[in-house]
């Protein structure tokens, strides 16, 4: 799954990087986690980031809050289920990150955080379906997911699943509301693990309150004890 990410970037870089504008007030994010309002780019609004809610509210769940735990969708099965299928074929959105969090079981009740990211820390989008519900006040909110998918020989050391991440020439693709569903599952894809790395970051990227440039820095792994250790 992926259940936490960071975009610790700059407005210039991302406005750069996607080619869309972004808010004034926006600030670099490191500890991103689901519920939280963040920055997408849509297949309606391409040319600028919109800001919705990480965790779709299903359609047959209308007027309940944000959910927390549907913050995935397995690239596998989203045209097969009813939850995913309809926002897959018309709402697909850019999920824009330079990072993701995993973490390590280490014996029965210690996990090792680690963080994925691109060779250069380079930008990069996760593929994401969005949509559109009624809140409890009668207003209008918007959410999405991020599609998983099975884990690359980076990933598969730490988890079983990693999120898909698209090549940016496929970025637009993606978007695209003409684009044949053959070739938007066919970039569902691990992405290649020659082309990232992984690194451990400290315990405190586990409380969603921490959200400062210390969380993604490369610690050493603690062991059960709190002793700093070598095992990877």
């Amino acid at each position: 799954m992926c259940g936490r990410y960071s975009l610790a970037k700059t407005k210039t870089e991302l406005e750069e990087r996607f080619g869309a504008e972004m808010l004034e007030s926006f600030a670099p994010r490191y500890n991103i986690a689901p519920s939280q309002l963040v920055p997408v780019i849509t297949n309606e609004s391409p040319r600028g980031f919109s800001h919705f809610y990480w965790g779709i509210t299903p359609a047959f769940a209308k007027n309940k809050p944000v959910a927390n735990k549907l913050i995935n969708a397995r690239a596998e099965t989203v045209t097969e289920k009813v939850t995913f299928s309809n926002a897959f074929k018309r709402n697909r959105c850019l999920v824009p990150a330079d990072g993701f969090f995993e973490w390590k079981k280490i014996g029965k009740k210690t996990k090792v955080p680690y963080r994925f990211v691109l060779h250069g820390e380079s930008l990069f989008s996760m593929a994401g379906i969005w949509e559109e519900y009624e809140t409890e006040q009668g207003e209008t909110a918007h959410t999405f997911l991020i599609l998983t998918t099975s884990p690359n020989a980076i990933s598969a050391e730490i988890h079983d699943r990693m999120p898909v991440i698209l090549k940016k020439e496929n970025e637009a693709k993606w978007l695209a509301m003409d684009t044949p569903e053959r070739e938007l599952l066919e970039m569902l894809q691990p992405y290649p693990d020659e082309e990232m790395t992984k690194y451990t970051v400290s315990p405190m990227v586990n409380q969603v309150a921490n959200d400062s440039a210390f969380v993604i820095r490369k610690t050493l792994p603690m062991d059960q004890f709190g002793n700093y250790t070598l095992f990877g």
